[in-house]
């Protein structure tokens, strides 16, 4: 550029620029350049003062027909078309149904009462005109909103996640202290925590005890919407290590501030513990049930300990809590019996895995792949081949594996252990 103003020419035409394309930018040592077209706007000849910052601001690059866009041309990926319509979703604004929201008003009498318009608000479906409902009678003469106004919009808003509406309307709430019960403020908090919200329900929690009401104070179900929001924070055991800790707090609070557990709430401390890889303390308050509180364990108690114990390699204990358990009349789930059928196997008890197995399949819950194919991979490794193919031919014959299933633990077998002479062998 610097050198077209020293010598006071201007490029002109398509000659020109071909010449100076070809001359140029041909021994450009940046290949790439060169297949771009470089298009200088036609200059006022009484303007040839201009600065190289002017000229530069009307060159122009043009892509060639080889490269038309420095962008990738595949196709977005899922993740990609997930998050943009999760954001585009956030986005929209929903458009207010005018005829629905005036037919809504014509059905309220002149000097509505708050039943009325919680009545009116509960038959409505449109959660935008509850919400317009809900700020119009805000703003009539002599009417003021009470606990059942505040608590129907706010559910309306909550289940149709529309969590900023509800947000707002929360505020207006928290301005009023005298309005409030412990059924609108656990609402708010469940709603906040669907919505991933968790440090604005603690504020709410932390609201209801310094509360003067004392209907608003939290009870039982407050603290299990809580310790529930918080063992869904995390499917890792770091992340349910760190939010155990909270959890063990907010238990002690609810101990200390005379709130009984029950069964519900001791649930979710023993499996908080066996997520975060506490197992110990989760026995501890397996027995501490029944004696310091008054509930006893059920099937869910045994079943969070069972897979726990099993995680951990503890296959003895594990089967004491199981054999308890079934004198009890419990039944272990899905996961839990796979856990410790892997446990079993894992630890060279083979056959009591398969007996076990077996046991499970009589109880009809559902054995995983994962379960098959350790059984027989631990077969197999103690020199059991021939056993390892019985067994699963066995399965195929009680329809216990489909015809994917049979060929995939077939082919595991044939690549770990078989060889060229085993391989016929586990083909008939």
């Amino acid at each position: 550029m610097r050198y077209i103003l020293s010598k006071k020419k201007f490029i002109s035409p398509p000659s020109c620029i071909n010449a100076f394309h070809s001359k140029n930018l041909a021994k450009s040592p940046f290949p790439i350049l060169t297949q771009y077209s470089v298009i200088s706007s036609y200059l006022n000849p009484t303007a040839r003062k201009l600065k190289d910052l002017d000229l530069l601001a009307q060159t122009q690059i043009l892509p060639s027909p080889k490269f038309s866009t420095f962008y990738s041309t595949k196709a977005p990926s899922r993740s990609f078309r997930k998050r943009n319509n999760k954001r585009a979703k956030a986005n929209s604004r929903p458009i207010l149904d005018e005829a629905k929201f005036q037919r809504a008003i014509s059905q309220l009498p002149s000097r509505f009462t708050n039943e009325e318009l919680c009545n009116n608000i509960t038959l409505e479906d449109d959660p935008l005109v509850c919400l317009e409902l809900f700020n119009w009678a805000s703003q009539q003469h002599r009417f003021r909103h009470d606990a059942s106004t505040y608590h129907v919009t706010i559910k309306k808003l909550g289940i149709a996640k529309m969590y900023q509406e509800m947000d707002d309307v929360v505020n207006q709430l928290l301005a009023v202290r005298h309005i409030g019960n412990e059924a609108l403020y656990n609402s708010i908090i469940y709603y906040f925590t669907e919505a991933r919200k968790l440090t604005r329900a603690v504020n709410i929690f932390k609201h209801m005890k310094s509360s003067r009401n004392l209907d608003c104070r939290p009870s039982i179900k407050t603290y299990n919407i809580l310790l529930t929001a918080m063992l869904s924070r995390g499917r890792n055991s770091y992340i349910n290590h760190m939010y155990m800790e909270t959890m063990r707090c907010l238990f002690k609070q609810m101990v200390d501030d005379g709130v009984e557990p029950d069964i519900f709430s001791l649930n979710s401390m023993i499996k908080g513990y066996v997520l975060s890889l506490h197992v110990n303390d989760a026995l501890r308050v397996f027995h501490q049930m029944g004696v310091v509180y008054k509930c006893l364990p059920n099937s869910f108690s045994y079943d969070y300990l069972v897979h726990g114990l099993c995680a951990q390699g503890r296959t003895n204990n594990a089967r004491e809590l199981f054999d308890e358990m079934k004198e009890k009349g419990f039944v272990l789930s899905n996961k839990s019996f796979n856990s410790l059928v892997n446990a079993l196997a894992l630890g060279g008890e083979v056959g009591e895995a398969v007996n076990y197995l077996w046991e499970m399949i009589d109880k009809h819950r559902s054995v995983d792949l994962i379960t098959y194919k350790t059984v027989l991979d631990e077969i197999c490794r103690q020199g059991r081949i021939g056993e390892a193919t019985s067994l699963l031919k066995e399965w195929q014959e009680k329809d216990l594996v489909d015809g994917i299933t049979y060929r995939e633990l077939l082919h595991v077998l044939e690549d770990d252990f078989g060889n060229s002479n085993d391989r016929e062998r586990f083909r008939y």
